[in-house]
């Protein structure tokens, strides 16, 4: 009994020191900073394990309350970084002091095996060298002119069929997953000059691959959010949970990649037809290496654009008058070029959709399809709002957040206002370190243009055709964190012809 007694005693009096210690330390950071709470040894993880299932919110009115809009996340053990949503430190994070911010290690092998080291997983010398590969590419009118031609060609021969079923049936379709299959399918073309076909017949082909891809991109995202970092590599050694099903989907994922290389190897196609092939002329370049470039395009060109279109066809369906000014500018530039419903629309033209160009961008400044994006710090670092990084922390800038933040939209910050963006009608560039939306500095996004011409295209395409109603227009949707920002539960609409595309046919 004494020493039971001996026992409870001790462990009363260090619970007791605890809490007190807990209360007083915290009570001191509440007048002091408004960052995330630290506790003593535990640092910011109870808060992380209150707030995990709803991490973009919770980060967000964190750094909301914090005087620069950022905040120290500290977490047991060496693994503690800065988040951000401050224009001066993304300049200094991506472009000032660029060389002292890279991926680094914790972040490439977290998504090592899903994206190996292709483009967006790399650093140094061999980012550079894909870096210069695709720069090539992306530059040539050649590109832009086939990517105006193929997004019309799947434009006319597959998503509008696909609507124009649902219009007559009255099936509600999921719209997030159509434009992925579409998405998919365009990048495909466009990177590897291969036709995958997964929009074809009723939209619902490909199914297996799709799954696959989406599982290995959440799961992938999934091993940042581990409680005890630790418990990923043992899940991945035993085989077993999330990391069993990872595995599973980036072999099929894997398994597709390496049916496109050697397809186009036994092609033997020039060295310059597409991007794939500029790449495989290397011969220095391995099988292993071509898959993570197959794999890193098609994340790239599949989730970004229809995670961007997706949040735009809902926040439109809640918006009647914002909608009305893009049908409004679509008609002008029609009756002036002595165009019709259904004509394809040039590069030039495509160029004088100002208001849509601005509504797009809005839709992107709330729900950016790559929410937050992780650096590692090499040397010790001071931010300019004074913020102090330690050589070994990672660097969070947080793009979600920073499309909510007062202090760089104003009051509206959370309303959706396409005319922000536009002055006397014509839609104006923004500084990329208040909108990362497309990344900035060395590693700005290569495809920011191809990725407006495709999604404008389509955005007038379908609207002028079609109504797009989303049946959960009136509520917020919940966003899936991923590595890009999707629709939790996808998106479910209604499509309806338009009286005057109706008009038109008769």
């Amino acid at each position: 009994m004494e020493v039971f007694s001996a026992q409870s005693f001790l462990l009363f009096f260090l619970l007791s020191l605890y809490v007190y210690l807990l209360f007083n330390s915290t009570s001191k950071k509440k007048s002091i900073n408004k960052g995330f709470k630290s506790y003593p040894i535990l640092g910011t993880l109870p808060e992380f394990l209150q707030n995990r299932h709803r991490f973009l919110d919770w980060t967000t009115e964190t750094l909301s309350s914090c005087p620069t809009n950022t905040a120290i996340f500290r977490r047991p053990g060496r693994i503690h970084g800065v988040i951000t949503a401050n224009p001066s430190n993304i300049e200094r994070m991506l472009k000032t002091n660029f060389e002292n911010y890279p991926k680094g290690d914790r972040v490439i092998t977290l998504l090592q095996d899903f994206l190996g080291r292709g483009i967006f997983n790399s650093d140094g010398k061999l980012w550079k060298v894909q870096r210069k590969t695709a720069s090539y590419e992306f530059n040539t009118k050649s590109l832009r002119n086939f990517v105006m031609e193929n997004v019309t060609v799947e434009t006319n021969t597959r998503l509008i069929p696909i609507l124009t079923r649902a219009s007559e049936t009255a099936r509600v379709l999921d719209l997030q997953d159509i434009l992925e299959r579409f998405a998919f399918d365009n990048v495909c073309k466009l990177a590897f000059n291969v036709d995958p076909g997964c929009l074809g017949g009723d939209g619902t082909s490909g199914a297996g691959f799709m799954r696959a891809f989406e599982d290995a991109a959440s799961l992938s995202s999934g091993r940042f959010m581990y409680v005890i970092p630790v418990m990923a590599k043992i899940n991945k050694f035993l085989n077993i949970g999330p990391e069993r099903r990872l595995r599973n989907a980036i072999k099929i994922v894997h398994e597709f990649a390496d049916d496109i290389i050697q397809s186009r190897a036994e092609q033997k196609v020039e060295k310059e037809a597409d991007l794939l092939s500029r790449f495989m002329a290397n011969e220095e370049n391995s099988p292993e290496f071509l898959r993570d470039i197959v794999i890193s395009f098609i994340l790239a060109g599949r989730d970004t654009t229809s995670s961007a279109l997706s949040w735009f066809f809902w926040l439109l369906s809640s918006r009647p008058e914002a909608e009305r000014n893009i049908l409004q500018e679509l008609e002008k530039i029609r009756v002036q070029n002595g165009k019709d419903i259904g004509d394809s629309y040039s590069f030039d033209e495509l160029r004088e959709m100002h208001y849509l160009h601005a509504a797009i961008t809005e839709a992107m400044r709330l729900y950016p399809p790559v929410p937050v994006d992780s650096k590692a710090c090499l040397n010790d670092d001071i931010m300019p709002d004074g913020t102090f990084v330690k050589k070994g922390w990672f660097v969070t800038y947080h793009t979600y957040a920073m499309g909510r933040m007062e202090s760089i939209w104003g009051e509206n910050c959370r309303e959706f206002l396409p005319e922000r963006w536009l002055e006397n009608g014509v839609c104006r560039q923004e500084s990329p370190f208040r909108f990362p939306v497309f990344h900035a500095g060395p590693r700005m996004c290569l495809g920011k243009d191809m990725a407006y011409i495709q999604m404008k295209s389509i955005a007038a395409s379908v609207m002028e055709r079609f109504e797009i109603e989303a049946t959960d227009k009136d509520k917020d949707l919940e966003p899936l964190l991923s590595l890009t920002l999707r629709i939790k539960g996808g998106l479910p609409v209604n499509v309806r012809k338009r009286s005057a595309c109706v008009d038109a046919d008769n």
